[in-house]
């Protein structure tokens, strides 16, 4: 009965246009076996030329590998870029008008896939991200999809990072015939996060007590945080002393305020984004590309209100700092290493430049132009 319905699905919806795309894949693709972030061995036609986003964030590294037109091989994708990022979405809407036309579905981060749409637009690959594994591995939707031949990879930016950032821009480079690309890439984050761990390992600091207020503004709960992976591995990788890291035994969680509060840390550190789509006017801080620094410093200020940072060290120095949420979901956090080394340490990396970095990257990988914004402190005396 499944394979009928979707085999009516697949003729109804593609009709004579399938013959023809079928054609043309024929000529330049091959099988290829990869594995993916979880070890799943998975073999593709590569070069992949329809790709299905589980996740729109994933556009972050597609783009990278094909700044010409990372639209070039996306058929479809989930719609959270839209809401979770609107100014980089704006960035790719004027460069690539085409976006908006993009058939797009909703979703959640570890959710369901739906199968109906993915048949729908017969791509050559599923790029789900591992946080969607149990979802879609209770419902058997990979092996729904198997029976079609429409591979699914699981990738991962969230998880484990620093782990599986770099294997995921070499399979993703690998399916879409930029391997060389891809390991540009991994080189330049290589340098970039050694400008700051190699000049940690040869000094003797002290780490400052650091806590991460995640997703800063989207609710009035206090207090989520992380443990020792994704922004949890960040600050310890600049020089600090994720508090997290000693209450949390995975790497999202949340602290009470008495803890934080017992913790005394030196530094506050809260992750943000533009959520207007998700909470009409909110405590959040709209960080991101172009973002305006007197507001974003504003929204910053009242965070040092909370009852969880009464009378906290950090509450007395005015070390609140803010930065973009989406770097625990990008390729990027060599951004975020920078930038948490130059608050933790300034007198250290005071010749650092955060920004300067990423603007680099902006010109050698992206088709958009670098707009700084990203991060915000009220600790650096500006008025």
């Amino acid at each position: 009965m499944l394979r009928a319905m979707i085999a009516a699905l697949v003729l109804m919806a593609l009709g004579p246009a399938m013959a023809i795309a079928g054609e043309q894949a024929v000529a330049t693709q091959a099988p290829i076996t990869v594995t993916d972030i979880t070890g799943r061995e998975v073999t593709v036609n590569a070069p992949v030329k329809r790709m299905l986003l589980g996740e729109g964030r994933q556009l972050y590294l597609i783009a990278s590998l094909e700044p010409e037109d990372p639209l070039a091989r996306v058929v479809a994708w989930r719609n959270d870029l839209i809401a979770a990022d609107p100014a980089t979405y704006a960035q790719y809407l004027e460069a690539f008008p085409k976006l908006a036309k993009l058939p797009a579905f909703p979703g959640q981060e570890n959710g369901l896939i739906e199968i109906e749409s993915t048949i729908v637009q017969r791509p050559d690959v599923v790029l789900l991200n591992l946080e969607a594994m149990r979802a879609n591995e209770d419902a058997k939707y990979i092996e729904k999809l198997a029976e079609l031949k429409i591979p699914v990879l699981y990738i991962d930016f969230r998880h484990y990072p620093l782990k599986n950032t770099e294997p995921t821009i070499r399979l993703l480079g690998k399916i879409m015939g930029r391997a060389a690309r891809a390991e540009e890439i991994v080189e330049f984050r290589h340098q970039a996060m050694a400008r700051v761990t190699d000049v940690i390992a040869r000094t003797k600091l002290e780490r400052p007590r650091v806590f991460i207020e995640r997703i800063g503004g989207y609710a009035d709960d206090c207090c989520l945080s992380f443990g020792a992976e994704n922004f949890g591995k960040y600050v310890e990788l600049a020089g600090g002393h994720n508090i997290g890291s000693d209450i949390l035994p995975t790497t999202f969680g949340q602290l009470n305020p008495e803890q934080v509060i017992a913790a005394n840390p030196e530094h506050v550190v809260v992750t943000s984004a533009d959520w207007e789509a998700y909470v009409p006017g909110g405590h959040w801080i709209p960080l991101g590309p172009g973002a305006d620094p007197k507001v974003t410093r504003q929204k910053l200020d009242w965070f040092t209100s909370r009852g969880a940072y009464t009378d906290i060290a950090a509450q007395k120095t005015r070390n609140f700092h803010g930065i973009w949420h989406q770097f625990y979901n990008s390729p990027y956090e060599f951004f975020a290493v920078q930038q948490l080394a130059k608050w933790f340490h300034p007198d250290l990396f005071a010749d650092l430049d955060p920004d300067a970095t990423f603007a680099e990257y902006n010109r050698r990988f992206l088709p958009i132009a670098y707009r700084p914004g990203y991060a915000v402190s009220l600790a650096d005396g500006t008025d």
